[in-house]
């Protein structure tokens, strides 16, 4: 027995010895081994293996804090119920729904004031507001209200931050504690945390904000928006750079980066280890730490290297010639990269934890976007090598229409701020989340007009569907009928005789009545007279009367056989998203006058088909009544023209795609006043021909680019004016002279 406790006794202190020769470091850290408190570890353990273990870490950057300045949790629980005391508001709480109930949807914003400063960015947010379907000038009208204090940037340092908002607001009749408000903010926050500080109490008021944290939004209330310069235009906007396909779609470049590292304060940690993945072949991450007043006295020994490197790449090619685009957070969580990879196509790769992606609530990202981890910075370039060319080539078409649909524009960021919020508002007229995140976006597809994919020209193809097989033939008439010959009843003959036709519908815009039933054509389909306002703009009013998709909209000059306007139905059924018709028209870019050109001239190529003998779908007429503003409307019945150019315009730029141009065996000559001089007819040509060229500009003008696109497509029947017989020929009557 003796023996055995001396042999456990040996076992025992040689164990000991044993850990306290190689872990004795470690023990003599123990808190139960040392009276005092222990202390932080502030240099890594020199492991035995150390010479085998290969370091890619700087051991500079790997002792040191960072910088963060980073807050407790319950700092962080306190910082925000200061800044969001109403941190539990959503729309049900927090918002006034019966201001919108007799009026609808209507945003009132204050009157600016001429010591407020405000910003250019400000500025063409209040532009965009105030020229948007919604804006009303009536307060007792509004739903909505917006400030015209500047809340853009609230970092107290910036020479542009607005004092003693608190003050200013509390004076305001209409503020009731900010309800029914929306506030737009860019930056929030200052040196050294960036907390999202405003400065002052919003209230019950919905936060439109970049660079939002997850843990401070309100989902269904809060409305996180993209991050924008100043140089952002206000309409309009660049096209995306993915001008063609390409298969494979890589690039030159997988993964890149280029931007400024800090040394120091929060956002350091991720710019700062960018370098570790940089190879100089197909993943180039380069940063700098030249930028700021101070940054000599906080330079690190890479810094120098750095420096050197950056200037060896050209960030604009970067952005054409890679794949992938690495966003990573800054100061705040957004940066303006976000957008300009989206416009590149160049698909983000956000390490940026905890950021809100803007309209997040409507917008799905997974299609567009990768979203990483910065802790594992390390997996992203394994990450994104797993992609597949095909899904490569979805997110870069996705980034595409994202950029175009909701970014390229203050008018279009601010747009779709309204309509997410309007969503909220008239749920039974909301759009689902396919019609944001498919073309053309939720901003054409007015939820007014219907909430079924099927009652839209666009989603078609996606859902294997077919618009209705029949047609409304709608035919304008400005003159009197007093003769059997005129024009317009052998044209209702000619469209009644079309098997595609369900009714006939005549605006009437006419000083004199029209004629009584029995003086119209005998037609096998209904024939209906709509009594119009005389304004040109009526032709294009979304009548309830039209019943079928597809609107054969007619001039009452127009000459057109049967066999036309079947062959051109069936056309416009495989492109039900288009124009389809027959006289066709130009424009061009005119450098000597620096403005753009109209012309009528015969050649192989064309951007317009006019609607005095044209197919489209009857949505482009809720499109054309309720989408654009009053003020364009007003110009082309003041003119009394220019209402077909106009729908051109609004077709192509929800399309983006030419009309479509069918045969026709006569040309088409745009009605001319009658009774006139052979020299005044010329005149008055030349005046309607001034004023058409007028209307191109002020339209490219409003939409802040040129939507039209050429096109030398035409399309014929089969065996047409070939030399072959004329019973083989489905649609002969077109070629009779």
């Amino acid at each position: 027995m003796q023996t055995r406790k001396k042999y456990i006794f040996i076992t025992f202190f040689a164990s000991w010895l044993l850990l306290f020769f190689f872990g004795g470091d470690q023990i003599r850290r123990l808190a139960f081994l040392s009276r005092k408190k222990a202390t932080v570890l502030k240099n890594w353990p020199r492991w035995t293996d150390r010479s085998l273990l290969k370091s890619f870490a700087d051991p500079e950057e790997l002792q040191s804090d960072g910088g963060h300045h980073k807050q407790s949790a319950k700092a962080r629980r306190e910082s925000r119920i200061n800044i969001y005391k109403h941190s539990r508001c959503r729309m049900e709480t927090c918002f006034d729904f019966s201001r919108c109930e007799k009026h609808g949807f209507k945003v009132f914003v204050y009157p600016m004031e001429r010591e407020d400063p405000v910003s250019e960015s400000y500025l063409k947010i209040i532009t965009s507001l105030e020229e948007s379907r919604y804006y009303t000038s009536n307060p007792e009208e509004a739903c909505l209200f917006i400030l015209n204090i500047d809340t853009l940037d609230r970092d107290h340092l910036s020479i542009q931050y607005v004092h003693n908002i608190n003050d200013k607001i509390q004076g305001f009749p209409l503020w009731n504690d900010g309800q029914n408000h929306l506030i737009f903010n860019l930056y929030s926050g200052t040196w050294p945390n960036y907390t999202e500080d405003l400065g002052f109490d919003i209230g019950q008021a919905i936060l439109a904000k970049a660079s939002f944290y997850v843990e401070n939004f309100r989902p269904g209330f809060d409305i996180s928006i993209p991050l924008f310069s100043k140089e952002h235009p206000q309409k309009g906007g660049e096209r995306g750079w993915l001008y063609q396909n390409s298969v494979p779609p890589k690039k030159k470049y997988l993964l890149a980066f280029k931007g400024k590292r800090y040394l120091t304060g929060i956002g350091s940690d991720t710019r700062n280890a960018l370098h570790h993945i940089h190879n100089g072949k197909d993943i180039i991450s380069l940063t700098t730490c030249k930028h700021g007043k101070d940054w000599e006295k906080h330079k690190d020994t890479r810094c120098d290297k750095d420096n050197s490197d950056y200037e060896k790449f050209d960030y604009q090619e970067l952005l054409h010639n890679s794949t992938f685009c690495i966003i990573p957070r800054g100061r705040r969580l957004g940066s303006f990269r976000f957008l300009e990879a989206l416009q590149a196509a160049c698909i983000p790769v956000l390490l940026s934890n905890g950021w809100e992606l803007p309209f997040s609530e409507v917008i799905d990202w997974s299609k567009s976007a990768i979203v990483g981890d910065e802790r594992l910075l390390l997996q992203i370039p394994s990450t994104v090598r797993c992609i597949h060319s095909d899904k490569i080539l979805a997110f870069q078409q996705q980034t595409q229409f994202l950029w175009e649909a909701y970014f390229s524009s203050v008018e279009k960021i601010v747009q779709t701020t309204l309509e997410i919020v309007k969503d909220r508002l008239f749920r039974l007229e909301s759009r689902p989340k396919f019609l944001w995140n498919t073309l053309p976006g939720g901003l054409l597809a007015l939820p007014e007009y219907s909430t079924h994919l099927g009652d839209f020209p666009f989603y078609h193809l996606q859902h294997g569907s077919s618009p209705s097989g029949k047609f409304t033939a709608f035919i304008r008439a400005v003159s009197p009928v007093v003769s059997l010959s005129q024009p317009i009843l052998k044209l209702i003959q000619a469209v009644s005789r079309s098997q595609h036709c369900a009714q006939i519908l005549v605006l009437w815009s006419c000083e004199k009545p029209p004629p009584p039933r029995g003086r119209w054509p005998q037609t096998a389909v209904p024939l209906t007279v709509i009594h119009g306002r005389r304004k040109v703009s009526d032709r294009f009013f979304p009548y309830s009367a039209i019943g079928t998709d597809a609107v054969l909209s007619l001039d009452e000059h127009t000459s057109l056989s049967t066999s036309e306007v079947d062959f051109a139905f069936v056309v416009w059924r495989s492109f039900p998203d288009r124009i389809v018709g027959f006289p066709m028209r130009s424009h061009f870019w005119d450098s000597s006058q620096s403005q753009w050109g109209y012309t009528s001239r015969w050649t192989n190529e064309f951007s317009m088909v006019l609607t005095a003998a044209a197919f489209y779908h009857r949505y482009y007429h809720s499109l054309f009544t309720n989408y654009l503003p009053a003020s364009l409307r007003r110009l082309i019945d003041q003119l009394s023209s220019c209402e077909d150019i106009l729908m051109n315009f609004l077709v192509a730029a929800v399309t983006k795609l030419p009309p479509i141009k069918v045969t026709q065996k006569k040309q088409h000559q745009e009605a001319a006043p009658q009774q006139m001089s052979k020299s005044a007819a010329v005149s008055s040509g030349n005046l309607h021909f001034s004023q058409r060229q007028d209307c191109l500009n002020r339209f490219a003008a409003w939409f802040g680019y040129m939507p039209l696109v050429h096109s030398q497509l035409r399309l014929d029947p089969v065996l047409f004016k070939d030399q072959v017989s004329v019973l083989r020929k489905k649609y002969r009557h077109l070629e009779k002279p």
